[in-house]
């Protein structure tokens, strides 16, 4: 699937959120002839199936009496593959307009995005990194301390520090051992919630002397200017040690929030988007919203929801960037733009 590289980029459809819901949009959008892309503020496709819970059995998904969340995922990136959507990921969309021929977006790393419509699938909402309690660690956000990597390359040949115990903080160690100069995985104990192959590994870098692991917890940073010069931890019987550091990148958790989408004047019941539930569009046309992120009389917070949520919204949406087109409803068995880009 294709990355974005250009700062501004035009489509027809722009997805918030690629989790399941976002990414079968992607599906039903492009069964008639809707192009997409996809932004989301993970680093990798999926949504809260893929970041937060992958090993987790799934048993209400039609046609697939179990499925993890990551082979939910798989299942569906391999579906939208013939549709060759775009995505931006690491990124979070910030402001909305309207402009004429649709509407203008821009994201938290500069970039604008101009679609048709807007398709929001952002599941609960905008997640967002839990921050560790210490003092003046503002000045050094986005300088040398991160709560998500956006390009590895940034950290080569640095001293790293890495604070956390579950699968994020795992799955950076194993990926920016070989960059760094150092590396040291501080944990508050000598047990995981991350996937044992993961750990596994782990432990095999620290049998080899190629990272170190520290026992602790994060108790002070020193530097100058947002600069990073160590960090200081605690044991647990309140003695502290020093970790040479140019980068801390700690991973706690994250936490739900609507975010930004919050502030688009959107009708909101509580912090869900209310939508009607014939094309799943919000108070603003153009502007759908699909998926746990919606609100409506009877509304089920299930996947199999917001496929279904998914489905009539594409219809919809069709209508608005083919308004001179009549609409023909087709089933997958006799989509000729289906079975045009699969070669049937």
């Amino acid at each position: 699937m294709p990355e974005i590289t250009s700062e501004v980029f035009k489509t027809d459809a722009l997805i918030i959120g690629a989790g399941p819901v976002g990414l079968f949009a992607v599906f039903e959008l492009g069964l008639l002839d809707i192009k997409a892309h996809v932004v989301d503020i993970f680093e990798k496709p999926g949504g809260q199936c893929s970041g937060l819970y992958p090993e987790k059995p799934i048993y209400d998904i039609p046609g697939l009496p179990r499925v993890t969340g990551q082979g939910l995922v798989d299942n569906l990136l391999e579906q939208i593959r013939p549709f060759a959507p775009t995505f931006e990921l690491g990124v979070r969309v910030e402001t909305l307009e309207r402009i004429a021929g649709g509407f203008r977006l821009t994201t938290d790393i500069g970039g604008i995005i101009e679609a048709k419509v807007v398709v929001i699938a952002a599941g609960g909402g905008s997640f967002e990194s839990k921050k560790p309690p210490l003092p003046g660690i503002e000045q050094y956000e986005n300088k040398s301390v991160f709560y998500l990597v956006r390009s590895m390359e940034a950290f080569r040949g640095k001293n790293i520090v890495i604070a956390g115990g579950g699968d994020s903080a795992l799955d950076w160690t194993l990926n920016l051992a070989p960059l760094a100069k150092k590396l040291t995985l501080l944990h508050r104990r000598d047990a995981f919630r991350a996937a044992p192959d993961s750990v596994n590994k782990m432990k095999q870098l620290v049998a080899a002397k190629q990272i170190d692991f520290e026992l602790g917890q994060l108790h002070a940073l020193e530097g100058e200017n947002g600069v990073l010069r160590k960090v200081v931890a605690r044991r647990d019987d309140n003695s502290t040690f020093d970790l040479a550091a140019d980068v801390l990148l700690p991973f706690f958790g994250l936490t739900i929030k609507l975010g930004p989408v919050g502030n688009w004047g959107l009708r909101l019941d509580a912090d869900r988007i209310v939508v009607d539930t014939e094309k799943f569009e919000t108070s603003e046309r153009g502007v759908f919203a699909i998926g746990d992120v919606n609100y409506y009389p009877g509304k089920l917070k299930l996947i199999l929801s917001g496929f279904h949520e998914a489905a009539l919204m594409a219809q919809a949406a069709y209508k608005i960037i083919y308004p001179d087109k009549r609409l023909v409803f087709q089933y997958t068995t006799t989509s000729t733009s289906l079975h045009k880009k699969l070669g049937v």
